[in-house]
């Protein structure tokens, strides 16, 4: 959990210094003067003035700020007397050129998201992936689903959804998760033959994250990739490699069928596995405070092309394309019934994903893996981080550019009371959902914690 939060704390920060530089930038080429730029929150360890800015590391060296002259400052705010702003100061810029220094945060995090996606691309790197075959979840459940309405079965490979090819177990995935509601055809490959479904897949909408679930799972072969420390398996003798061909008497084809055949005798599990084309038989002595037998299954490697430079950018740019248009698809689920306790993530949250996301991308496939998942996920934060901000809701840099839209249609500047009032709702706005976030986050927290 420490390890998670640090390494998240680090990625979430990168992700803000973009964001806060490409307000940076953007002041600077404007003719707004820029007090001071800070790496980081907190007291000022280091002090550098180049140019008229006081360039800061803080004592915290996460994310960072940029402190613009007359941004905060509202004269006359109790009353309707417009006082002339200072020439080079934020308000004293034309409504233009707010515009644009607003922008250019969220512009900045796009930007970064797809450097991110070019280098990923340019370099190409190994990760995981199941392939496109499929495990019902009514086999363990016993509840019907509509993948189960729709004819599909275990052992099937969905090869086509919605008319587009699905090879991988995330492209499935995706596939499903954006759109709830929706009547989708599939085509799998069955027993060799390739079978169109005569009844279509209507994924239903998870109330927890607002993505569509058909009530599948990806298909796991019983090859053992890690066996968990002091577990089970562990105690038993398994290891990684051996592949599990039998439990409590049963045939097991996948790891379903391992869970199953497992919940006859729970806390003492015969298992029959293969190692070095040798069976042997191993007696798993199940803690009941644990649980789980301790088996990591092993997973699909694909790895991604290494591409040209221009070819590189160009898919790094349309990933971002792809990832903004589900990140502007996740914020209109919110207005659909979701959980919002669930479905919202907050910093706490989102720090401790990033972590996992890295950690676990290490421990499977080592550094060059840690560094794929990382990558692949701050850029999906800093692509939501600029969409969010965006969002035409006082304070946040959207309704900032609403606020200055008006101004131009008015042609007149927003008198400093009304002002005021915007800056006020918008701050308890942003404070309100803040809080209710953070709330999800300790409940979010508190389960990963106990596992």
């Amino acid at each position: 959990m420490v390890a998670n939060i640090l390494l998240g704390l680090f990625g979430l920060g990168i992700v803000v210094f973009v964001h806060e530089l490409g307000h940076f930038v953007a002041a600077r080429l404007v003719g707004i003067d820029v007090e001071a730029f800070s790496v980081g929150w907190g007291k000022p360890v280091l002090k550098k003035t180049f140019r008229g800015v006081e360039y800061r590391l803080g004592m915290f060296p996460l994310g960072g700020y940029c402190k613009m002259r007359g941004h905060d400052d509202v004269k006359g705010a109790d009353g309707d007397a417009e006082a002339e702003p200072e020439k080079g100061s934020y308000f004293g810029a034309s409504p233009i050129r707010r515009i644009a220094v607003c922008f250019a945060g969220p512009f900045f995090n796009l930007v970064f998201a797809a450097v991110v996606f070019s280098f990923v691309w340019g370099f190409g790197v190994e990760f995981s992936d199941q392939g496109n075959r499929i495990v019902l979840a009514s086999d363990v459940t016993g509840q019907t689903y509509p993948a189960d309405e729709a004819g599909l079965r275990t052992g099937d490979r969905i090869v086509e959804v919605d008319g587009r090819e699905t090879r991988l177990w995330h492209e499935i995935h995706r596939a499903f998760a954006r759109n709830p509601g929706r009547v989708m055809p599939v085509t799998v490959e069955r027993d060799g033959a390739i079978v169109r479904l005569d009844s279509h897949v209507v994924p239903v909408m998870d109330r927890n994250t607002g993505a569509g679930r058909i009530g599948i799972s990806p298909w796991f072969d019983t090859r053992v990739m890690s066996v968990v420390p002091d577990s089970a398996a562990c105690r038993a003798g398994l290891a990684a490699g051996d592949r599990v061909v039998e439990v409590n008497g049963r045939d097991v084809r996948n790891n379903v069928d391992v869970i199953l055949a497992a919940a006859e005798s729970p806390r003492r599990v015969t298992v029959v596995f293969e190692r070095g084309g040798v069976r042997q038989t191993g007696v798993l002595d199940v803690d009941p405070s644990e649980g789980i037998l301790g088996l990591v299954w092993e997973t699909g490697v694909e790895r991604t092309p290494a591409l040209s430079p221009p070819a590189a950018l160009v898919r790094g740019v349309r990933e971002t394309g792809r990832a903004l248009g589900d990140s502007i698809h996740g914020i209109s689920l919110l207005f659909r019934g979701v959980n919002l306790t669930q479905a919202v993530s907050g910093p706490l949250r989102i720090t401790h994903m990033v972590g996992d996301i890295a950690t676990s991308g290490f421990e499977h496939r080592g550094l060059a893996g840690m560094l794929h998942s990382a990558a692949h996920f701050l850029a999906f934060i800093s692509i939501a981080l600029g969409i969010m901000n965006l969002l035409p809701l006082p304070i946040l840099d959207g309704g900032q550019i609403v606020l200055y839209v008006v101004e131009i249609i008015r042609r007149k500047p927003t008198p400093p009371k009304a002002l005021r009032i915007f800056q006020t709702v918008g701050v308890v706005l942003v404070f309100g959902l803040m809080i209710f976030a953070l709330f999800g986050d300790i409940m979010f927290l508190g389960r990963a914690g106990g596992g």
